[in-house]
């Protein structure tokens, strides 16, 4: 029997299964998928993200292979803020980087860690019972294992077995998006790109990875199933209509269409069976959100289903998962969806737009929408128990608990240095705190850095502030 049976293998599922190794839980990931998907479906990391990465050391690899582009995060649908606002981290760029890349450099961490992948193994149904999940599997075996977990894409079906509601809007637009080799000179293509996207925002063209170009055009219609690709006739069919021109297009290596059909679990969790990245929620991909959200779902996820799988989680904790996160996967469907209204040609959209791009000359509201997009703003609520109350703010409650630390400075590296084992972390300032209580799960860390401010601060595995003070309270198991 297996701890956690993951379905599905892209970047949420891989991330997952990283975070509950680093913790010895026994994990296999299933991807129906003999390969991985070549398709380019997100092309950059958002700076919470890229916080996330660098708190289990892996951002080094992921630098190696993208592009930095700073400020980058201040964008709202298209709208370049005039002074990009400075953002409370270390990593304030958006880190431009294939999906494929992505997945692979995931993956290669979870096999690093000792996860167990499978690929070409399809999930066909599932049995829950007291002790755990039996897995039915298309060649007609079964694995059996004590959690599993739906990280199987928007049309999931651990979702759809589950009987989980998926509210929401069906796609009223698609687009074509492509990986091709085109015959147009480079300076054609930049001229007509830069012409069309004037009246049609959709529409996109631009260089990609060995000598490909990565072109975006709306489809003339809503496919009725969009897991079939377009047609190479299709897509530039929809070029010229849309362009003028198909540039040459042809020998794609991807075609995939795509739409705006947004919709939110209303459960991520029944029972032993969860869920996380599209098979909780699906969204318009404005603002290159999606894949950013599943990897910061399985990140508040993997720590607290290893307490589960360990035995030390108090009562609630893996609900909390559901608790924190459903409520920011709401908000990034309410930006979305103001996004892609924003992006329509009607007077109305339009006149919304050309008032918010004087408002985003604002600082406060340029620095309000950054913090939205780039996922640096989150702030869970942890029931206000904020220790110190020395620290308050007008809410009564510490302004720290809830929020992630930045990458702070320290004496010897900085603090994600010393979170790349997936523990909880003790900052102490004052010298004569102790974490022997809790020593199986977290570390201490005397620090003297002036930017901490606070005498102590406890730290989640998950790098989310869980109190403040300068008495360590109580762990559970010892209360």
């Amino acid at each position: 029997m297996f701890d956690v049976i993951i379905s599905g293998g892209g970047p949420t599922g891989m991330m997952l299964a990283g975070e509950l190794r680093l913790h010895g839980v026994d994990v296999l990931v299933l991807e129906k998928d003999e390969q991985p998907n070549p398709a380019v479906r997100s092309l950059g990391l958002h700076p919470r993200s890229i916080e996330v990465l660098a708190q289990r050391g892996l951002l080094e690899r992921f630098l190696a292979v993208g592009q930095q582009y700073p400020g980058a995060a201040g964008r709202f649908a298209g709208i370049v803020p005039p002074h990009p606002p400075t953002l409370d981290t270390a990593h304030d760029y958006i880190l431009g980087i294939p999906q494929p890349v992505t997945d692979r450099l995931l993956a290669d961490w979870a096999t690093e860690r000792g996860a167990q992948i499978r690929r070409g193994i399809e999930v066909t149904g599932f049995e829950q019972h007291a002790e755990g999940v039996d897995v039915h599997l298309a060649d007609g075996s079964r694995l059996r294992s004590r959690w599993l977990v739906g990280c199987d894409g928007g049309r999931s079906l651990v979702r759809r077995m589950l009987g989980v509601g998926f509210p929401g809007e069906p796609a009223t637009t698609e687009w074509l998006l492509g990986e091709v080799a085109v015959t147009a000179e480079a300076d054609e293509v930049a001229a007509v790109s830069e012409r069309v996207r004037r009246t049609h925002r959709g529409f996109g063209i631009g260089p990609a990875a060995d000598g490909l170009y990565r072109a975006v055009v709306p489809a003339a219609s809503v496919a009725d199933d969009r897991a079939v690709p377009p047609t190479l006739e299709e897509f530039r069919t929809q070029l010229r209509a849309i362009a003028g021109t198909d540039f040459g297009a042809h020998s794609p290596r991807s075609l995939t269409r795509f739409g705006d059909a947004t919709r939110l679990a209303d459960r991520y969790r029944v029972g032993r069976v969860l869920l996380a990245g599209d098979a909780a929620h699906v969204h318009p991909p404005l603002g290159g959100q999606g894949l950013n959200l599943g990897i910061q779902d399985a990140f508040n996820l993997g720590w607290k289903l290893a307490a589960e799988v360990a035995g030390w989680a108090p009562d609630g904790l893996l609900d909390s998962y559901v608790e924190e996160r459903h409520p920011v996967a709401e908000e990034v469907l309410t930006l979305t969806r103001a996004q892609s209204e924003l992006l329509l040609p009607d007077p109305g959209p339009q006149a919304v737009r050309r008032l918010l791009t004087e408002l985003v000359g604002l600082d406060d509201v340029s620095r309000f929408l950054a913090e939205k997009v780039s996922g640096i703003g989150i702030r869970y609520d942890l029931g206000g128990d904020g220790g110190d109350r020395g620290h308050d703010d007008k809410a009564g409650e510490n302004p720290l608990v809830g929020c992630h630390l930045p990458d702070l400075p320290l004496s010897r590296g900085t603090l994600y240095d010393l979170t790349h084992a997936g523990r909880g972390l003790l900052l102490d300032r004052t010298g004569s705190l102790t974490a022997s209580g809790w020593a199986d799960r977290v570390d201490r860390a005397p620090v003297a850095s002036v930017e901490l401010d606070a005498p102590a601060v406890l730290l989640r595995p998950d790098g989310y502030v869980a109190w403040v003070g300068d008495d360590v309270p109580t762990p559970a198991s010892e209360r």
